[in-house]
């Protein structure tokens, strides 16, 4: 029996503030959590409120591409 594509995919979530603020200048690192999503549920883009240990704060992560 062949499986289909799987229900649940692993995801990256990064930080967006440490994201603008390494454009404007260095910035020790970009936050990043790996999770899981079921594809069939939520089939958009994740976000996230986690804890950011380079800003210091709960920031908003957002789901990015491999």
């Amino acid at each position: 029996m062949a499986k289909g594509k799987e229900a649940r995919v692993m995801i990256i979530l990064e930080c967006t503030t440490c994201v603008r603020k390494s454009e404007n200048q260095k910035s020790p690192g970009i936050s990043r959590y790996i999770s899981q999503k079921n594809r069939h549920n939520t089939p958009s883009r994740l976000e996230l409120k986690k804890f950011c240990p380079y800003c210091y704060k709960h920031t908003i992560h957002v789901e990015i591409k491999k």
